[in-house]
C-alpha cells in the first residue's frame, strides 16, 4: 500500500510538472491474488500487484489522456509532457468546460484488513471444501476465488484531492456432471463473511437436481429469477440508459421518459456508492463524492446519473459517476440496487401453475437499446415449475426480452437480496417473479 500521504506527493510532483491549462491526475493501486480451480483441483495461482497513473491535460478545449505503470521520476515527467501532446493534437470539444472543483466528501469504511492479509493457503482451504463437496457428489468443480486490495487516489489543479482504500473477495463456482451444471457466487468487502461450503452446496444441489433435462419449446413463460439472473438484466439496463450521456446522445431509453412509468409501481432502481450493503466508495474518478441517484422510482423514470462534462452541459451538478478518461461511455451507475420485497422464493415457486425458474444468464447481448430488448441464454440450473413445485430440470433456452417490459410484468419480489459484483462496482438485487417473459430458441444442453 503506497498510502495517502505518498500518493498525494506523487499526485502534487505531477501537478506541479504539467503546463497545461488543467491537470488531473488518477493514481490507482491494487494488490489482486487469484486462485483458479478446474477439474477438481487448483490449477493457477496469481498475485499481481500494478500501479496506474493516469493523467488527464486540458489545452483550451483540448483534452488529452496518457498514462504509465512506472513512478520513476522520469516516467512521471513524461507522462505529464504525453498528456499535453496528445491534447493539442485534439479537435476543440466545443461541450468540455472545466475540469471538477473540489466539494467535500463523505466517509466510507470498506478496508478489511483480513481481505487484505488473506493468504493463498486460506484461498486453498475455500476451493479444498467446494471440491470435497463435488468429488462427493460425482461431479466436477471449477471456478476461481479473488482477494484484492486497492487505493485510489484523484488530484486536480483547482484543488481536489480525494483518496480511498478498499477491498474485495469474490467466490465463483460451476459444479457440472456430464449432462448438468449449477453455478453460486458471493462478493463481499470481508473475506470472512464468504462461506466456500454454503457457496459449493448450492452448486452442487443444483447440478444433482439438473441432471437429465428435458426439451422444453421456446415461448412466453411465467418465471422466477434468481438475484443472478436479475443482476445481470439490471447491469445491462445501467449499461443501456442509465447514464447522462446515453440521454443527451439519444441512445438511452430514459429519453423523453421522465416522469412517466417505464416499469411496475413495485419497482424502484437506485445507485448509492455509500451504501455499506453494497461496494461502496466515496468519489468517482473525479474525485466527486458519490450520491444517491434514483433511477427509477415505483415505476416511473426519474434521473439519470452524471460526471462533470455531462452536468456542465446541462448546467448541473456532478452526481460522483465518472469513469476513468478518457471513455465512449460516459458516466455510470456502479452501485445499484433494486427495491426488495416481502415474499420468499418459496412462495414466489408455490404461487406459479405454470412456469420455469431460472438461475442466471450467460453470453447476454443487446439487441436494440432504446428498446431495451437484450438476447442471451439461461444457464447452470433452469426448472420446469408445476402447480407450485420444481418438477425437473430443462435443457437450456435462449430469451430475447424487453427488459423494461419485464419489469412491468413483475408480480413478487423476494425479501431477500443477494450482493454481486457488477462492472464498476456492486450491485444487490432481490429475486423476481415476472408474468411474461419471452424465450425465443432451444439448445441441447
Amino acid at each position: 500500500m503506497l498510502g495517502p500521504e505518498r500518493m498525494r506527493q506523487i499526485i502534487q510532483r505531477l501537478l506541479a510538472h504539467s503546463t497545461a491549462d488543467q491537470t488531473e491526475v488518477v493514481l490507482l493501486s491494487e494488490d489482486t491474488n487469484l486462485t483458479r480451480f478446474a477439474n477438481s483441483r487448483i490449477h493457477q495461482n496469481v498475485s499481481e500487484r500494478n500501479v496506474q497513473v493516469r493523467v488527464r491535460a486540458v489545452s483550451g478545449k483540448r483534452v488529452g489522456v496518457a498514462s504509465i505503470n512506472d513512478l520513476s521520476n522520469a516516467a512521471l515527467q513524461h507522462v505529464t509532457e504525453n498528456a499535453l501532446e496528445i491534447a493539442l493534437l485534439q479537435p476543440e470539444n466545443p461541450d468540455f468546460q472545466s475540469l471538477p472543483a473540489p466539494k467535500p466528501l463523505p466517509e466510507v469504511d470498506a478496508f478489511v484488513q483480513a481481505t487484505a492479509d488473506c493468504t493463498p493457503q486460506q484461498r486453498a482451504q475455500a476451493v479444498a471444501t467446494i471440491c470435497k463437496l463435488a468429488t462427493g457428489n460425482g461431479l466436477i468443480a471449477s471456478g476461481a476465488f479473488t482477494t484484492s486490495s486497492s487505493e485510489a487516489a484523484i488530484g486536480n489543479s483547482l484543488g481536489v484531492f480525494a483518496y480511498a482504500p478498499t477491498t474485495l473477495s469474490d467466490l465463483t463456482t460451476v459444479i457440472m456432471s456430464d449432462d448438468s451444471s449449477g453455478y453460486a457466487n458471493v462478493a463481499s468487502l470481508d473475506v470472512r463473511k464468504l462461506n466456500a461450503e454454503q457457496v459449493g452446496r448450492e452448486a452442487v444441489d443444483k447440478a444433482l437436481r439438473s441432471r437429465k433435462p428435458q426439451p422444453i419449446e421456446p415461448g412466453e413463460y411465467t418465471v422466477i429469477l434468481e438475484e443472478y439472473a436479475v443482476a445481470t438484466m439490471l447491469m445491462y439496463l445501467a449499461y443501456l440508459g442509465f447514464g447522462a450521456l446515453a440521454v443527451q446522445e439519444g441512445r438511452s431509453f430514459m429519453v423523453n421518459k421522465f416522469g412517466q412509468r417505464i416499469t411496475g409501481e413495485n419497482v424502484s432502481i437506485w445507485d448509492d456508492g455509500l451504501d455499506a450493503s453494497g461496494l461502496p466508495i466515496p468519489f468517482d474518478f473525479e474525485g466527486m463524492p458519490k450520491e444517491r441517484v434514483d433511477l427509477i422510482t415505483d415505476g416511473v423514470a426519474k434521473a439519470v446519473v452524471y460526471d462533470s462534462y455531462t452536468a456542465n452541459k446541462e448546467r448541473k451538478e456532478s452526481t460522483g459517476h465518472a469513469l476513468p478518461a478518457p471513455n465512449t461511455y460516459g458516466p455510470l451507475p456502479g452501485n445499484l440496487f433494486l427495491k426488495v420485497g416481502k415474499d420468499s422464493k418459496q412462495q414466489m415457486l408455490a404461487s406459479i401453475d405454470r412456469g420455469l425458474w431460472v438461475t442466471r444468464f450467460h453470453y447476454v447481448n443487446p439487441v436494440h437499446p432504446l428498446k431495451t430488448i437484450l438476447t442471451g441464454m439461461t444457464r447452470d440450473g433452469t426448472f420446469w415449475i408445476e402447480n407450485g413445485e420444481i418438477k425437473g430440470p430443462t435443457k437450456n433456452l435462449r430469451f430475447t426480452q424487453n427488459i423494461l417490459e419485464a419489469l412491468s410484468a413483475v408480480q413478487m419480489i423476494s425479501e431477500e437480496t443477494r450482493l454481486s459484483r457488477s462492472f464498476y462496482g456492486g450491485i444487490r438485487v432481490p429475486a423476481l417473479r415476472i408474468d411474461r417473459f419471452a424465450f425465443t430458441g432451444v439448445t441441447e444442453f
